[in-house]
């Protein structure tokens, strides 16, 4: 939080040519390419609710709980006082206000609970909460996406959705059904198997009661181990399940074989617990067939992918704001860094990656919505490019700061620590590109659907064209599978802004589907530097 009147007129010198406190800006009225983004996804109806967070967002408060809530790191209290053991995490009181503000503003509900454009709307929250802090995203979006692997058994649906719809967030550690919301978390990976979900070795046996079983096995990640039910993966007689553990059981009681072990020490994400868990005899309940785990759970595991997109799209638009205020304020040798011209074409490259990865984002939001099957391709395709491109887009708005932007006190060490992290969540970058093979080789109607997405905006850009053109579908391996991937990703981040006739897509085909130098502002396409950064300038 800024300080009120602090000194500058120092014994020594006089503090100046320093920006004002990033605060006191709307992140969503003030954010041109964001608010245009919505609107064009089909969700202008959320307008008037972004609005309000978005200036809630901005305010010196929350901007303040983010940078608490990641400096006080959770704490694992494996057993009270007394010596009894209930394995709860202790967490600074701004990750509870993140939490509020997230859930109780709809993050989690509004894709659900009945609104149109609901996971336009859903996106939108998550690109303007995520800017006080990312961490707390990841239970928030792990909720949202459980929804669709809950509704594979009717019976565990009716009772907990309704819960995640409520549209509240209650810290509380007791019963779920005393509680005014939920979350709901998700534990796959074990230590021998990683990405690969079919080498685990937790089991399930029936517990007797229908649709109940005892789990005994490890997870080596549980993210958001306070969460009040997770989806996790173990083999039944029948083959690998999907399950929903409860952290208390419907008697009101703990569920005495849900241990937590440790909490992870992890390069960013602070403010979020992610820990090891072992399953002594948990109870849970089968959500699906047994044998159908990952079939059920490839229904949560596209929505958090979403949210990867989207998340990580927000961390590029919070660092190139960060860029742009700093830079907009700031001078050197008579001018302001952002008038001079090795700046200015650095920050409109920036601006034009992150409005690109906004624009797929929300594109991608709307085929959910709309139950496009584009999104079965785009999803991955987008995850992949989107997320990988983050850190590279964090470093150099870090750089433009100078040193400043290589301290604590200021926002873009946690910015860059946070960039690498949706790139490794929800399948990293070889996983990622191998489901986009599998997806061409088993699923031809999506490859149908993003050809024809891709081919509608032909003729209206000569780049665009040229690029598309060179595609081929054909031949593709597991060695060559990333340079596909890259190519579809462009194409479709070019294809988004010509459909949507966003003002920067010539440029964006201009200094993307052309050849050009390996870093940011590394191009002699003749573009209009000065509207680009005008656009992406953070607004009260």
């Amino acid at each position: 939080m800024s300080s009120i009147r602090p000194l500058t007129q120092l014994e020594t010198h006089e503090v100046f040519n320093q920006p004002p406190p990033f605060e006191g800006l709307n992140l969503f009225s003030g954010d041109i390419a964001l608010a245009e983004a919505v609107a064009k996804a089909g969700g202008a109806v959320h307008a008037p609710r972004l609005a309000a967070l978005g200036a809630r967002a901005g305010t010196a408060e929350v901007i303040d709980w983010g940078a608490e809530a990641n400096r006080k790191t959770p704490e694992l209290d494996t057993f009270d006082r007394y010596g009894q053991r209930i394995d709860e995490v202790r967490f600074h009181p701004a990750y509870h206000d993140l939490m509020h503000f997230g859930l109780d503003n709809g993050f989690a509900a509004v894709a659900w609970d009945g609104s149109p454009a609901g996971h336009v709307g859903h996106a939108a929250i998550l690109y303007v909460v995520g800017q006080a802090d990312s961490g707390t995203i990841c239970p928030m979006t792990m909720t949202y996406a459980a929804v669709p692997a809950l509704r594979a058994e009717p019976a565990v649906a009716e009772v907990w959705v309704p819960r995640i719809t409520a549209g509240r967030y209650d810290r509380a550690a007791r019963p779920a059904a005393e509680k005014a919301g939920v979350t709901i978390g998700m534990a796959m990976t074990e230590k021998q198997g990683g990405s690969d979900v079919r080498a685990n070795t937790t089991r399930a046996v029936p517990a007797g009661e229908e649709g109940w079983y005892r789990l005994s096995g490890h997870k080596w990640f549980c993210s958001a181990p306070m969460c009040d039910a997770f989806l996790t993966l173990a083999y039944a007689e029948g083959g690998l399940t999907c399950f929903l553990v409860p952290r208390w059981l419907p008697d009101g009681e703990r569920n005495a074989g849900f241990r937590v072990m440790r909490l992870k020490d992890k390069l960013g994400d602070r403010s979020n617990a992610s820990s090891e868990i072992e399953y002594h005899g948990a109870l849970a309940q089968r959500l699906g067939p047994e044998g159908r785990g990952v079939a059920t759970i490839i229904q949560m595991v596209q929505h958090t992918r979403l949210d990867c997109v989207v998340g990580s799209a927000q961390i590029m638009r919070g660092a190139v704001a960060q860029a742009l205020w700093h830079t907009a304020h700031r001078s050197a040798f008579q001018r302001r860094l952002v008038d001079q011209p090795a700046m200015a074409g650095v920050l409109a490259d920036l601006a034009l990656e992150s409005e690109a990865a906004l624009a797929l984002g929300f594109r991608l939001a709307q085929a959910f919505d709309q139950a496009d099957p584009v999104a079965r391709l785009l999803t991955p395709v987008a995850k992949y490019w989107v997320c990988k491109r983050t850190p590279g887009v964090v470093y150099e708005a870090m750089e433009s700061h100078g040193g400043a932007g290589y301290i604590e006190t200021g926002p873009m060490a946690r910015l860059f620590r946070q960039s690498p992290l949706n790139a490794i969540w929800e399948g990293s970058g070889n996983v990622i590109a191998l489901d986009v093979l599998r997806a061409m080789t088993r699923e031809p109607e999506g490859v149908a659907a993003l050809r024809d997405y891709l081919a509608a905006q032909a003729g209206r850009n000569g780049d665009y064209d040229r690029w598309l053109a060179a595609i081929d579908l054909g031949g593709v391996t597991e060695g060559n599978a990333r340079l596909l991937v890259e190519r579809l990703a462009l194409a479709a981040q070019a294809a988004v802004l010509l459909e949507w006739d966003n003002p920067l897509a010539d440029a964006f085909c201009a200094l993307r589907l052309r050849g050009r130098g390996g870093l940011y502002g590394a191009f002699d396409a003749d573009i209009d530097t000065r509207s680009i950064i005008e656009r992406a300038m953070p607004r009260a």
